[in-house]
């Protein structure tokens, strides 16, 4: 019989271990808002293979579209023989960003790939070369994308040096003291002492860090960088693939910000129901910066992977995952603010996040903010043992994230809080 064990020491063998596994059990199969082990062990899912399930594991659509599409063919490049499902995504996408005028979009494998090519297209379409970024923000693991990120370990340490060019200010998060002004102050000194704002290509911001922590910009915050961009020439950038399709109760969180209007929008992760799919959509003009041949990839666009975003696009309007995500946050919201009360339990921070995107921080005292990651990788152990599947979060690790499928319904979200509290008590 296979088990977990055997399974495990095969990958320590074979595998190295730079790719680290969040839990120490194996996937047999999976619906919807549940994972059964190779050993047959039942676990809710809140962590959706990092936000990648919004429309949840084996959507009966998504495997439709796809059993449908591999049946005709799998694979030409795009580059070689377009096909009409790249086109159709294409279009779609275009009717739905938040971006001001005609947009194109182009698609590749992942959410890195997504990051780079922005960089690469705004660099076209400016002529300059200086990228700013966030701490605490996540971009991917390439080269150019470590560069951006805004955390040294374990994402950058011992892979330098990195690309030139790249620069990073404070994000705004209230409890690390860090306020708006802040923030712009820093862009000030930046500017000031190390790059002059007509070199720089695009300023790169997650609307929700997600590794960071789930911290939302705030709209002053994407209101001044929107002015600043217009007026140097700078592309505004918005990376939204952790916070895209209907995650925080809008198709793309950039749309909780409006009227300020990407020029550039990266996305990833749930475009494509668990199919390796990514994407940069943007002002036609810019997108057009790029000669034929600059842009692209292999496997970018694949028609298997196209045909499943195009059945994930249709399953968010019909079954009105936006409207739930929003739900579902404002039922864990509200038990979380319950759990925070007890004193049971594990204190806990107040929760944060946009729509279904939920996330608190474990803390040493219910009087403050003083950051506990220790117990917090111990309440996302004890979790995984009761049965509930979680990730960490946050610069420091302190922070659980909750990102259950959108499509669970509420006895399987209650299931899965009664597990978290389990797990807070047994930490306690």
């Amino acid at each position: 019989m296979t088990t977990n064990a055997l399974l495990l020491a095969r990958r320590l063998n074979a595998v190295p271990r730079g790719v680290a596994t969040a839990t120490p059990v194996f996937a047999a199969r999976a619906e919807n808002a549940q994972i059964w082990d190779v050993e047959g062990n039942r676990y809710i899912d809140f962590a959706a293979g990092i936000a990648v399930l919004n429309t949840g594991h084996r959507h009966p659509a998504v495997m439709r579209a796809v059993a449908e599409q591999s049946a005709r063919f799998t694979h030409t490049a795009f580059q070689v023989m377009a096909y009409e499902p790249y086109v159709a995504l294409a279009e779609r996408i275009n009717a739905l960003v938040p971006i001001a005028g005609p947009a194109k979009t182009i698609l590749f494998t992942t959410g890195a790939k997504a990051l780079e090519n922005a960089v690469k297209i705004a660099r076209a379409a400016t002529g300059r070369s200086g990228i700013i970024a966030f701490t605490g923000g996540f971009h991917g693991r390439t080269m150019m994308t470590m560069a951006m990120t805004g955390k040294v370990a374990p994402y950058k340490k011992a892979f330098g040096p990195l690309p030139g060019d790249v620069h990073h200010v404070p994000f705004p998060v209230a409890s690390r003291g860090i306020a708006v002004a802040d923030s712009l102050r820093a862009l000030d000194f930046l500017f000031a002492a190390d790059l002059e704002p007509e070199r720089v290509a695009a300023i790169a911001i997650e609307p929700v860090q997600g590794e960071g922590g789930f911290h939302a910009a705030l709209p002053e915050l994407m209101t001044a960088l929107r002015l600043l961009c217009d007026h140097h020439g700078i592309m505004l950038i918005v990376d939204e693939v952790q916070t895209g399709f209907a995650r925080t109760g809008r198709m793309f969180a950039s749309e909780h910000f409006q009227p300020v209007r990407p020029d550039l929008i990266t996305m990833a992760k749930s475009l494509a129901g668990g199919f390796p799919l990514s994407g940069v959509v943007g002002r036609a003009d810019v997108m057009d910066a790029a000669e034929p041949g600059g842009l692209g990839g292999t496997y970018a666009g694949n028609p298997v992977a196209c045909a499943a975003a195009l059945a994930v696009l249709d399953t968010i309007e019909a079954e009105g995952l936006c409207a739930r995500a929003e739900a579902i946050g404002t039922r864990l919201t509200a038990r979380l603010e319950k759990m925070r009360t007890r004193n049971d339990l594990v204190p806990i921070t107040a929760p944060r996040g946009l729509g279904a995107m939920i996330a608190f921080d474990v803390v040493k005292d219910r009087s403050g903010n003083d950051p506990d990651p220790e117990v917090a990788r111990a309440v996302v152990r004890r979790a995984m043992a009761e049965g509930l599947i979680l990730l960490n979060c946050g610069t420091d690790g302190s922070g659980v994230r909750i990102l259950a499928p959108l499509t669970a319904d509420d006895a399987i979200l209650d299931e899965g809080m009664d597990r978290l509290e389990a797990a807070l008590a047994h930490a306690a």
